[in-house]
């Protein structure tokens, strides 16, 4: 009977060893594939919709109505992405994304492509692929008018608001460490924080504190371009150059009818007018 058991107790641990041996690579090599194929452009035709991330509190780039709807600049192009891809703008699904969890997001393959007005960074481009860029942009600083910050010189010992996980951060902290830094994740709390008195001024893209000191009176964009112009692209999980380069060659045929134009006029005009319009547009991709 002694040796019966010790038979059987023998058999149980093979067992067990042989099937977690086997449920390892398994699980392995499915993990592998998945990671290599999530983002294919076959494995977003099969799915049949389109993950692009966008913001849902950046008007008028990216931000959800009312009626619960995406809307703005951002979303209009990520609605012609699966138009073209798939056939219908209805199928894409957006992804709402905060400004520090755009690179995690591609990362872990959550999304297909994120046009979250994505800076061009080389930072950022050790993490993720940039496609070519549809915008350029520069930092900007709003702040009261009774206190009207117009020197970047002049934020050295006030405290200045920021998103994390923008250029805007990085910007501040690589070239003037010494001015404090109120951080916040998404970009409703910085504009709060301002009315709050938490800070002493803002510090972020120059389209979006222009945007909303037209929209809130008693504040002034004091300095409307800072540091240099930055160019905005759609950005995709590293490596994946089937993606990359469909985005490239899609911008292209959009520049050929000018429909980041009319995606401004769309979204943007009412905010910033025509005359910021050249300024700001890059159309098929290409810089001049």
């Amino acid at each position: 009977m002694g040796n019966i058991k010790k038979i059987m107790s023998a058999l149980v641990v093979i067992t067990i060893v042989i099937g977690g041996l086997v449920g390892c690579s398994s699980g392995s090599k499915k993990d592998d594939s998945s990671s290599a194929e999530a983002n294919s452009i076959s494995q977003i035709k099969k799915r049949g919709t389109i993950k692009i991330g966008v913001f849902s509190d950046k008007a008028p780039f990216g931000y959800v109505d009312s009626n619960g709807k995406n809307q703005g600049f951002d979303v209009v192009i990520a609605k012609r992405f699966a138009k073209d891809l798939l056939g219908d703008e209805s199928k894409v699904e957006f992804v709402l994304v905060d400004a520090a969890s755009r690179v995690a997001y591609l990362e872990s393959k959550k999304v297909d492509i994120i046009m979250a007005n994505f800076t061009v960074t080389a930072e950022r481009a050790e993490k993720v692929d940039f496609t070519n860029p549809y915008m350029k942009v520069s930092l900007g600083i709003v702040s009261p008018d009774s206190a009207k910050i117009t020197s970047v010189d002049q934020l050295k010992g006030k405290k200045v608001i920021i998103a994390k996980g923008t250029t805007a951060e990085t910007f501040l902290t690589k070239n003037y460490p010494d001015i404090e830094l109120v951080k916040y994740e998404q970009y409703s709390e910085i504009f709060q924080a301002l009315k709050d008195k938490r800070g002493d001024a803002i510090v972020n893209d120059n389209t979006e504190v222009i945007a909303w000191a037209k929209e809130n009176p008693g504040y002034t964009v004091g300095v409307a371009s800072l540091g240099g112009e930055d160019t905005i692209a759609p950005a995709v999980s590293k490596g994946n150059k089937e993606l990359l380069d469909w985005v490239n060659t899609e911008l292209v045929t959009l520049g050929k009818e000018n429909f980041i134009h009319k995606a401004y006029e769309a979204t943007l005009t009412p905010v910033y007018g025509k005359d910021y319009e050249e300024n700001l547009v890059i159309e098929g991709g290409k810089t001049k």
